[in-house]
């Protein structure tokens, strides 16, 4: 699955491990978490966060 990053802090989401924290459980895609999520570590919201790329 697709990993993303925060643009604002460098916080990797990874859609394998889930965001246990904020109740995302694991296997949850960046495109499936709510509209209201936001990077655990800075706050901000979903768009300022783009795709990994290796």
């Amino acid at each position: 699955m697709q990993k993303w990053q925060c643009t604002s802090c460098g916080y990797i989401y990874d859609p394998e491990v889930g965001d246990p924290d904020g109740g995302i459980p694991p296997g949850t895609a960046f495109e499936d978490l709510p509209d209201d999520w936001v990077c655990p570590v800075c706050g901000v919201p979903k768009d300022m966060f783009e795709p990994l790329t290796d």
